[in-house]
């Protein structure tokens, strides 16, 4: 009986798996033959276990929030043209902690104070790490030099040598004299085009005074052509653009040849020079585009400095001591309009808690300066030029005041600083004494 039993179960299952086959082969031969059918399936498949991994990573940690993305390319399409803008737009709408995923990168970004401060209080170390670009390793020489070098012994001795010996306030101090000379060079030149009666072309004569500077300084010479334009001005300017675009190999590592069809590789090995150079220009050029946009601010703050000065024929360390409106007006200049919106990338070096939120390691790190700058619930009027705002606060370019950095901030702030911020007080200053400004007629500012 039992063995009656055993065939019959034996043949139904058989029987059962016989049908099934016979199925199948009756659907496989319904489905068609041709490479058409795999070429629209499989990239049906990897997007299905694209998404599960996605899925399931979520459920797992607790990330910040994230906008919706498309396959394989993530959320590179909502960059636009002014990253920095586009970016404050989507935390105004996600929160000021953001993941992104640009390509095959996972990309944080930063766009608030608090959020800052307890990156510095409490994970300073977890974000001090530099990532590997495209532009980095060229421009840097494989990421040697201290800004983009990755965070370990080799930095600390690179950039103890900087804050100890080569960039300390006495140091900068003893570069007095090349300042008093690029800036009567500056002075003369103007005097000569205002006899004439000539409009200035102010963007190249900034550039040209703050690259002799840098080069006098890091090299000993200028380097000019014959009728006296910086060499390096465009190229400075040219290399700020390039380290601040998003490059295809490091968002898509298997098409890094398309950098090299585009021309990137190449366009960063010939524009190698000093970046401080392109950097105090872009300052110097928005300190007096937003004077001349505020006739009424520059009016005050030329009173002030030539009240400090007098009749006298150079203005001195001391006079320039005592300006501190016109320090207020640069402070106020650079909440605006930081020379780099989005400072130089970090990465996370370990796993934390940010905000609630877990930050996993390894990831791609944007801190938003130009959105913490204008920040309504940290700035009153956020858009509004008021030097006067900074009469009475503690915010500076040296400061903990975390609503402020356009340095940087942390262990990684920028080395340059006091250098970059002499100079820039000492040109304008002179600028502002010896001259009356205006725009020419039928421009804006």
């Amino acid at each position: 009986m039992m063995t009656l039993w055993k065939d019959y179960k034996k043949g139904q299952v058989l029987g059962f798996i016989h049908c099934l086959d016979l199925q199948m082969e009756l659907s496989v031969a319904k489905l068609p033959s041709t490479p058409l059918f795999l070429c629209l399936v499989l990239p049906l498949f990897t997007l299905m276990i694209w998404l599960k991994l996605q899925t399931n990573g979520r459920k797992r940690l607790k990330l910040p929030p994230s906008p919706p993305k498309l396959p394989f390319i993530g959320n590179v399409h909502q960059l636009g043209k002014l990253p920095h803008c586009s970016l404050r737009d989507l935390s105004r709408k996600y929160g000021s902690l953001l993941l992104l995923q640009l390509g095959h990168n996972q990309t944080l970004v930063v766009s608030s104070a608090d959020m800052v401060e307890e990156i510095v209080k409490n994970h300073v170390a977890a974000f001090s790490d530099r990532p590997s670009t495209t532009a980095a390793n060229i421009f840097s020489y494989g990421c040697t030099d201290v800004a983009f070098a990755p965070y370990g012994e080799y930095w600390r001795q690179a950039r103890k040598v900087c804050v100890t010996e080569l960039l300390t306030l006495r140091r900068v101090n003893s570069f007095q004299f090349l300042r008093d000379d690029e800036v009567e060079v500056t002075i003369d030149k103007l005097r000569r085009a205002s006899f004439k009666g000539e409009a200035v072309n102010l963007t190249e004569l900034l550039m040209v005074a703050s690259n002799n500077m840098v080069s006098r300084s890091a090299l000993g010479r200028k380097f000019e052509d014959e009728d006296g334009k910086s060499k390096f001005g465009l190229l400075g300017r040219r290399l700020l653009i390039l380290m601040m675009t998003f490059c295809v190999g490091d968002m898509f590592p298997y098409l890094k040849w398309v950098d090299v069809l585009r021309g990137f590789t190449s366009s960063l090995k010939q524009d190698m020079f000093l970046a401080g150079t392109d950097t105090t220009s872009t300052m110097l050029e928005w300190v007096m585009a937003e004077l001349m946009k505020n006739p009424n601010v520059m009016k005050k703050v030329q009173k002030k400095i030539r009240n400090v000065v007098g009749k006298k024929a150079k203005i001195d360390m001391k006079d320039v001591d005592e300006m501190n409106y016109l320090k207020c007006v640069i402070k106020k200049t650079l909440r605006l309009h930081p020379a780099v919106p989005l400072l130089i990338p970090g990465r996370t070096t370990s796993k934390i808690n940010l905000g609630g939120y877990d930050i996993p390691s390894n990831i791609t790190v944007f801190f938003n300066s130009w959105a913490i700058h204008r920040d309504p619930e940290v700035w009153e009027k956020p858009e509004e030029f008021i030097p006067e705002r900074f009469e009475k606060s503690s915010a500076d370019f040296k400061s903990q005041d975390f609503e402020y950095i356009p340095f940087g901030f942390g262990r990684r702030r920028c080395p340059g600083m006091a250098f970059a911020v002499a100079f820039i007080v000492d040109l304008v200053a002179n600028l502002l004494y010896w001259f009356d400004w205006k725009l020419p007629d039928g421009e804006n500012a």
